[in-house]
């Protein structure tokens, strides 16, 4: 096969607010070969990753991802891995190329999974795959009242884990921290899985977040989440030698395989989250999943959009039975939701599995993305570089 094209959807909330939740919009992928075509999502600023693959030439190490991705031969595994190797090398300064490219990598992987007729995780050479505790992922409210019906709200919805995340957390004072921390707790019940996922809001600051620790130990928090930037290296390692109770999880920021490394090398963190549309798509987060088992690392995705994007996410620890909970998008804006005809619902006992059926297993609702698509337009010396479709 050859990739003939590769097309990109923007997808927008007709309003797009402050609030970290990055369902507000969508980037869609399509690629086609003859009669075969795939889907992914990019978990980036859509706008500017469609530039990255069109975007004029600035020199040979920032080349546009276009260039090293149509017309390549895609007939197997060893093909993706070739051709990200290719955009590492060509577009290395071109900071955007990451994420543009893990929304074409996922669909290579959805296409060849088609072609094949053969679901992507038996591709990534598991047997088998073992369903997954899904969490709720939110954000907390913002006051602690609030954050208590929330976590109510997940616990009857039959969510035996949940997170909550960012909202104001850090930005108040600690004892406003930890009373939203008991909030949820209370709402979720002594025996709920209670994640928390603090944005990165304490930057570098150690001591800042060494101060939320007997807060989190008392409600018995599984993980602190994010508490510095992907690359504070040295401050999640000292965190992680002071935190002996709740563990550090991190590396959604990761948009390569050496930086998810180095938050289990020397950041200490007992969890590393991966974003398939961030980290350079499915094959990557494999590779990162491969070295956390190595390292007795647990490996969890990284989903706060789709289910394209959660289909995705999965397919790189399906196989592995003791890596079981995963980021579960428990209330998305429309969009991500609708755009999507079938979805990941989770089973009789609260578990989530993958289709069996080929690639991601996820359809696109053609009608329902229409909705939502943004109409652009890339002009460079009159020259169209690029222009949005509806054609789904």
């Amino acid at each position: 096969m050859k990739i003939e094209s590769v097309d990109f959807f923007y997808l927008s909330m007709p309003e797009v607010t402050t609030e970290g939740d990055g369902s507000q919009d969508a980037l869609l992928v399509r690629v086609a070969s003859g009669s075969h075509v795939g889907w992914g999502e990019c978990e980036a600023s859509p706008l500017v990753s469609i530039a990255a693959f069109v975007c004029p030439m600035s020199h040979g190490a920032c080349r546009p991802v276009g260039d090293s991705v149509l017309g390549q031969t895609l007939d197997g595994p060893a093909d993706i891995a070739r051709i990200a190797v290719q955009v590492e090398y060509d577009s290395m300064d071109l900071l955007q190329a990451p994420h543009t490219w893990s929304g074409v990598e996922i669909a290579l992987w959805d296409l060849l999974g088609k072609s094949r007729g053969e679901p992507v995780w038996k591709l990534l050479g598991y047997r088998q795959q073992f369903r997954k505790i899904p969490y709720a992922s939110q954000l907390f409210g913002d006051t602690p009242e609030e954050t208590l019906k929330l976590a109510v709200r997940a616990k009857s919805n039959r969510f035996a884990a949940v997170k909550f995340g960012w909202g104001p957390i850090g930005k108040t004072s600690l004892k406003t921290d930890v009373d939203h921390f008991v909030a949820a707790r209370e709402g979720l019940g002594a025996d709920g899985i209670l994640l928390i996922d603090v944005g990165q809001i304490f930057g570098e600051n150690l001591e800042a977040a060494v101060a939320r620790l007997p807060g989190l130990e008392q409600v018995g928090a599984r993980w602190l989440e994010e508490p510095f930037h992907t690359a504070a290296l040295e401050a999640y390692g000292a965190l992680a030698s002071r935190s002996h109770k709740v563990k550090l999880a991190g590396g959604e920021g990761a948009h390569n395989f050496h930086m998810a490394q180095h938050l289990i090398d020397y950041g200490g963190v007992g969890y590393v989250q991966v974003d398939c549309g961030r980290i350079g798509g499915i094959g990557v987060a494999k590779k990162v999943a491969d070295y956390a088992v190595a390292k007795g690392v647990t490996f969890v995705n990284h989903t706060f959009t789709s289910h394209l994007a959660l289909s995705a996410s999965l397919q790189p620890y399906a196989g592995l039975r003791t890596h079981e909970i995963c980021e579960f998008p428990f209330a998305p804006k429309p969009l991500a939701r609708e755009f999507t005809a079938n979805h990941l619902d989770r089973d009789s006992d609260g578990f989530v599995s993958l289709p069996d059926g080929p690639g991601l297993g996820i359809a696109i609702d053609s009608e329902a993305a229409r909705k939502y698509l943004v109409e652009v337009e890339i002009k460079v010396k009159g020259k169209t570089l690029f222009a949005s479709s509806d054609q789904f």
